[in-house]
C-alpha cells in the first residue's frame, strides 16, 4: 500500500511541477507580436498557428468579414473574448487587439491578435500557441 501512495505522490509532484514551473517557463509572452506594415509576425514552422495574412498554405485561414462600423465589429470581437472567460486583452488600439487565451486545465496560452481592416471590411487575425 505504501508503494502505491509513493507512486501517486511522485505523479502528483510531476503534474504540479509541469503546471506551475515548466509550462509557465516555456510560455513567456513573445516579443514579436503586433501589426507592422499591415502584417503580423510570421507563423513559426510548427503547425500550431493560423493567420489570415500568412503566405504558407498550412497556416492560412480566411479573415472575418463584417459590415457597418469598425467600432461595432470590434465590440462584437471583445464580447466574444470576454464570453470565453479565460482571456484577457493585453493591447488595444483603434484597429488592433492583442489577447491571451488560457486553457482550462493546464493554463496553456494562445496569443491571438486581431487587425481591423476597415477599408476592406475584414478582421485579420493570427492565433499561435506558445507551447
Amino acid at each position: 500500500m505504501n508503494t502505491i501512495w509513493i507512486i501517486l505522490l511522485i505523479i502528483l509532484g510531476f503534474l504540479l511541477t509541469m503546471r506551475f514551473v515548466i509550462i509557465p517557463y516555456y510560455s513567456r509572452r513573445p516579443t514579436n507580436l503586433g501589426i507592422r506594415d499591415k502584417k503580423f509576425a510570421p507563423c513559426p514552422t510548427t503547425d500550431n498557428c493560423v493567420c489570415t495574412l500568412e503566405g504558407e498554405q498550412i497556416h492560412q485561414i480566411d479573415p472575418i468579414v463584417y459590415t457597418g462600423a469598425i467600432e461595432l465589429a470590434k465590440k462584437k470581437i471583445k464580447h466574444a473574448i470576454h464570453a470565453y472567460g479565460r482571456a484577457k486583452i493585453v493591447t488595444e488600439t483603434s484597429d488592433y487587439l492583442y489577447t491571451e487565451f488560457r486553457s482550462l486545465l493546464w493554463g496553456f496560452v494562445d496569443d491571438v491578435e486581431f487587425y481591423f481592416d476597415d477599408f476592406n471590411k475584414v478582421i485579420h487575425f493570427r492565433s499561435a500557441s506558445r507551447v
